[in-house]
């Protein structure tokens, strides 16, 4: 059920053209839909204000596209497929026209709610990349707070073997209200980051590095352990969940909820 769709049913409520019974049917419904491979979570836009996103991994192409068709169906805000292959991108960007489909971060977007101007973002998002191989996760961030809402900026190729890159482009730190670090090897850029930018900062781990970088795991310990205080560590490669976390954090500040 959409949140328009509850309001709608409230004001019909206070309008007298329905009854307290025929509210409390409707809302009733089962917050769930069952399309037999998959059971969507169709009360999820409603709690959270955003539907689920689809983790394509692992999933047919057929599959992928009968869940995005059906999220478009019972939601109003972006519907978003991560981890796509080439061949379910094309699916999808066929079976829906609009769909943006972002390549090399994987990523197909259906619905966007991306601001044409700052001035109707939910708040500014900087995107700071370690170096070139850690884009894919960097670009899945950016994308998808784009999506979201978000004015979302990128710094590229900022790692910590050129220190200098950083200090240089730190105005933009500064200018940011969620900061979100990518970094793979020894995962040092978000202690860094941390002890400059005075945003949240949400460090994201990559799978990149020689064979001693444990595909990401001391980049992950390394975040953890950080001396800089106050910094949230998502899963590696995982810029997906990075993003949603940064929205959560703009959406609360956006409202004036504390």
């Amino acid at each position: 059920m959409r949140p328009e769709e509850v309001k709608d049913l409230l004001a019909r409520v206070r309008e007298g053209s329905s009854s307290p019974e025929e509210a409390l049917a409707s809302l009733r419904r089962v917050p769930t839909e069952d399309l037999g491979f998959a059971r969507l979570d169709t009360h999820r836009e409603l709690r959270q204000g955003l539907p689920e996103a689809i983790f394509a991994q692992g999933k047919t192409t057929e599959q992928v596209v009968s869940i995005a068709t059906r999220l478009l169906e019972t939601t109003s805000s972006p519907v978003l497929a991560t981890r796509c292959t080439p061949e379910t991108a094309r699916a999808l960007v066929k079976e829906h026209p609009d769909a943006v489909h972002h390549e090399a971060a994987k990523l197909v977007v259906l619905r966007s709610a991306e601001p044409a101007q700052r001035s109707e973002a939910t708040g500014h998002v900087s995107v700071v990349c370690a170096g070139t191989s850690d884009l894919p996760v960097a670009y899945e961030a950016l994308h998808t707070s784009r999506a979201l809402g978000a004015w979302a900026t990128h710094l590229n190729d900022v790692g910590v073997a050129g220190l200098h890159r950083l200090l240089e482009a730190q105005d933009e730190l500064h200018k940011a209200d969620v900061v979100i670090v990518v970094a793979g090897m020894e995962g040092a850029l978000a202690s860094l980051v941390g002890g400059i930018a005075s945003a949240p900062v949400i460090a994201v781990p990559t799978s990149i590095g020689y064979g001693s970088s444990f595909e990401g795991l001391a980049a992950l310990l390394a975040m953890l352990n950080s001396c800089a205080a106050g910094i949230t560590v998502t899963n590696i490669d995982n810029g997906f969940g990075a993003a949603v976390a940064a929205h959560r954090i703009l959406n609360r500040r956006s409202s004036g909820n504390r």
